[in-house]
């Protein structure tokens, strides 16, 4: 059956939702509460929170610029093979730094950063200092605090290092932080900016030197833009690509600390930021955002999959003199993301979308979600911090938590439009049609059926002897009997009227053996009225007798389909078919039978049992019909006799009526052989007996 249409087109499946109940709305609710927060806070969720990180990582790598070497930048290493020829590993030979810095300030560097903390003495201080002190090119110190980094200082160390600074106070040498933020393990971001500490590495050579690119990065806190070294063709045939060339010139110190050889690297020094640190396997070494990528572009001489702690700092003058500053979504644009994934997910659900309409959808939508990320990391924004992984599962939670409340509502009016079409459907016909609705649009068509009438003898007048209550209760239990026996044989229950059964077979679903089950549901309904009258007289031997159950069947074309209005339907079929059951069951009166169908409805069900019961023309009919009363014990050889009886009074009607009073005589207790004999001795010019004559 149809319903009011309405333009929105996911009017059904938020009806499911509505319906669905207030505690299991209750549980969709918070359902959906916890998707839109793990849309927005995967980044912190355990579980979630590895895979958001992953998923930066590879989007970090797989756009990550592809650049020449940088030769804004000069590193200056402690090498582990420095630290062998000076046989003296741990701390740093400052004596070498002195002659290294001493050198350095005459070739024209715009600003030397010494990422080596001096937390402890040594022998050379002396020469340091001094060497410092007289320092012309603007150097920053390595600077940090127990507080800020406890794992590495003790308080002694940094008790040593501030009275170092402070002998140099009022040169050219002032301290710089080298703290680096490492989330699980990884540095992905600049560090937060600590009142505590001085700025930052990088951020104080540029201020140093006069650079206006520093005053871009104020207050900047976001991600580094890290980068890769260019590929290069490999020279040996079968070897891939690969980075072979690094992005910044490194240097060892040793070769600055003599002045022979320093002399010829004036101008590589000159104009560069110079960073002075150590390059050693097991000291000061970093995991970044390539560190999982390693096995695809690092070879030996190329960018470490664990670089050194100075190359971090290069990376941050590097992002700054490139104006860099990557843009971080705001908060609210997050929250937006949130609540636009769970809105997405609710809508897919309400569409009710099934088989592979679904997937496109969802696969568009899964990488709007994931795809997004990486557009907004090609344009420049920071997305560290961005959810991914956490929008696609909110989808999922989100789509899960309503498809399951309106599946669990569909449940439950599914289950009540079976029980209600299980009260005039046969089962496998309501369940086709709770599948297909559109069977039952609101409309008529022209179909076959196969029609039963059924009516009580005697059950009006009886009903005026005995109480209502009464009635009502045996009504109940008749018709109760009635519809059990033509629902269990596949038959449309379309109307009582009283005591009255209609029925037909044939539509809203057609199938094969329409025919014989309406044939015998009609034997069993009056079966089922024998059994009623035996109930009604073992309830009460007081009551009046119910009388037989008539029943009357024929076959032919109807109107069938849901008739009334929008608000208010009824399916049922309309035609000259039901008017003629419906005379065929009165006409039992006259026949003396408790069954009479039509002859066409007899040769259409298929069944052997059939006695034909000659001609009539009903009332309000202008044509004869013939008929057939079913009579399964009714012998074979008479049943053959009967019929040539009755075909003969078309020829030899004398003849014919002697031979069906043949018959009647050796069945006196037959009723309806009795009728038939008498209707034989009255029929009209055609051979059919017209009703209502005498």
């Amino acid at each position: 059956m149809t319903e009011r249409a309405s333009p929105q087109w996911y009017s059904a499946g938020w009806r499911n939702v509505r319906e669905a109940g207030p505690r299991r709305l209750v549980v969709t609710a918070v359902l959906l509460l916890a998707a839109l927060l793990l849309a927005r806070y995967s980044w912190d969720l355990p579980g979630t929170d590895d895979a958001e990180r992953a998923l930066y990582d590879y989007r970090a790598y797989t756009l990550a610029e592809q650049v020449e070497q940088d030769e804004r930048i000069l590193m200056v290493t402690y090498t582990d093979q420095t630290l062998i020829a000076l046989e003296k590993r741990s701390p740093l030979d400052r004596g070498m730094l002195a002659d290294a810095l001493a050198n350095l300030d005459t070739m024209g560097a715009k600003a030397i950063g010494v990422d080596i903390l001096f937390d402890q003495p040594q022998s050379e201080d002396a020469q340091l200092i001094e060497t410092l002190r007289g320092m012309e090119t603007p150097t920053l110190l390595a600077y940090t605090t127990f507080e800020a980094n406890s794992l590495d200082m003790n308080y002694e160390q940094q008790q040593f290092l501030d009275r170092f600074i402070e002998q140099l106070e009022g040169t050219n040498v002032a301290p710089a932080s080298v703290r680096m933020p490492s989330d699980q393990g990884v540095t992905r971001v600049w560090p937060d900016i600590d009142p505590g500490l001085p700025p930052l590495l990088g951020r104080a050579m540029l201020r140093a030197a006069g650079d206006p690119a520093v005053e871009q990065f104020d207050g900047y806190e976001g991600a580094i833009r890290f980068r890769l070294p260019g590929v290069y063709e490999s020279e040996v045939a079968g070897e891939p690509d690969a980075h072979d060339i690094p992005i910044y010139t490194a240097l060892t110190i040793d070769l600055f600390a003599n002045p022979d050889i320093a002399a010829g690297l004036a101008p590589i020094v000159a104009g560069r930021y110079v960073i002075i640190g150590g390059d050693i396997v097991d000291y000061d070494r970093a995991l970044t955002p390539f560190s999982s990528r390693e096995d695809d572009w690092t070879r030996e001489g190329s960018r470490s999959p664990r670089p050194p702690g100075m190359e971090l700092h290069a990376d941050t003058i590097a992002q700054m003199l490139d104006g860099a500053r990557l843009s971080k979504p705001s908060s609210l644009a997050l929250w937006a993301l949130a609540l636009l994934t769970v809105l997405a997910a609710t809508v897919t659900a309400l569409l009710e979308l099934r088989g592979w309409r679904f997937v496109p959808v969802f696969l568009a939508q899964l990488a709007v979600f994931i795809g997004l990320p990486f557009f907004l990391h090609s344009r420049g924004v920071d997305t560290y911090g961005f959810p991914a992984v956490g929008p696609a599962l909110g989808w999922i939670v989100a789509f899960t938590a309503v498809t399951s409340t309106a599946r669990a509502a569909t449940a439950v009016q599914r289950q009540f439009a079976e029980g209600a079409l299980g009260k005039y459907l046969p089962q496998s016909i309501a369940d086709e049609i709770i599948e297909h609705p559109e069977l039952l649009r609101l409309h008529g068509e022209k179909r076959e059926i196969f029609v039963l009438f059924s009516d009580l003898e005697g059950f009006t007048k009886m009903s005026h002897a005995i109480p209502p209550e009464m009635v009502a209760k045996l009504l109940n239990r008749y018709l109760e009997m009635l519809s059990d026996v033509i629902l269990e044989h596949g038959g449309i229950l379309d109307k009582f009227i009283g005591d009255a059964v209609v029925a037909f077979w044939g539509a809203p679903i057609s199938r094969p053996d329409d025919g014989t089950r309406a044939a015998r549901a009609g034997y069993a309904v009056y079966q089922a009225g024998e059994r009623f009258r035996e109930e009604v007289a073992a309830m009460d031997p007081d009551l009046p007798p119910i009388g037989v159950t008539r029943v009357g069947l024929h076959v032919g074309e109807a109107v069938v389909g849901n008739f009334g209005g929008e608000n208010r339907i009824q399916y049922t079929a309309l035609g000259d078919s039901m008017n003629t059951a419906a005379r065929l069951e009165s006409g039992n009166k006259t026949f003396r039978s408790t069954i009479m169908a039509s002859a066409e409805f007899a040769r259409r069900s298929g069944l052997d049992w059939w006695r034909p019961m000659g001609s009539v023309v009903l009332s309000g009919r202008a044509s004869a019909l013939d008929l057939a009363e079913p009579a399964p014990d009714f012998p074979e050889q008479d049943r053959q006799a009967l019929a040539d009886a009755v075909a003969m009074l078309g020829t030899d009607r004398e003849r014919g009526v002697e031979a069906i009073s043949a018959i009647a005589a050796r069945y006196p207790h037959d009723t309806a052989l009795q009728a038939l004999q008498e209707r034989s001795r009255n029929l009209n010019e055609d051979g059919a007996y017209v009703m209502g004559s005498k």
